[in-house]
């Protein structure tokens, strides 16, 4: 994919670039706004959103990291939700069935090689994770979700939550210490080269 093409294509207008990006990056921008929100169809809404936004202001993009420009879109998107909320999100990890019921496994986490004691621990670990991602306060969740989930550099990460550098470093330092407290609770669920690693550097 030649990035910068499609970017200058669908500055120009051309529907097709746009979209294109869009698939392109619309698994991390739903998978962002689901570790921040917390909550699927909240997600789903702030990841339409953010696509809304990004279409409406792609022309005003600059050249840098696109990917930290469409973050930004979706860390909006959400803090936007949560005052529409008013409230922390609450709601368990996994969606709702159409008639209510709970699902037994978040879809994005199904393995069609797993065995059902390695979906069932899978799915533990997740809600672990959620769980200690949810007691952080946003702005701590946003900066671990974007830098430590997605993989984006600090550069990137300031760019996506609008904050100076230092103030990234100093977020991201104490929410991992505070993640890495959160889920010394739940150690019999993480692998053990998470807990080495954790150890280690989280």
């Amino acid at each position: 994919m030649d990035e910068t093409a499609l970017i200058h294509s669908a500055q120009n207008g051309d529907l097709d670039s746009f979209n294109t990006l869009i698939l392109h990056y619309q698994d991390s921008v739903f998978n962002t706004a689901l570790r921040i929100m917390g909550d699927e169809d909240l997600a789903q809404d702030a990841a339409q959103e953010a696509f809304i936004s990004a279409f409406r202001s792609i022309s005003t993009f600059r050249g840098g990291s696109f990917k930290a420009w469409l973050m930004r879109m979706v860390t909006n998107a959400c803090y936007d939700e949560f005052r529409r909320q008013k409230r922390r999100p609450t709601t368990p990890l996994e969606p709702d069935t159409a008639d209510g019921e709970e699902m037994d496994s978040p879809k994005w986490l199904a393995d069609p090689n797993m065995t059902p004691a390695e979906r069932s621990e899978a799915d533990e670990l997740e809600h672990a994770i959620q769980h200690c991602l949810d007691a952080l306060p946003t702005e701590f969740r946003t900066v671990v979700v974007l830098a430590d989930i997605q993989g984006m550099d600090y550069s990137e990460v300031a760019t996506a939550s609008k904050v100076p550098l230092g103030t990234i470093k100093s977020r991201l330092a104490r929410a991992r210490l505070r993640l890495r407290e959160c889920l010394r609770g739940f150690e019999e669920l993480l692998p053990s080269s998470f807990r080495l690693q954790e150890e280690g550097n989280l």
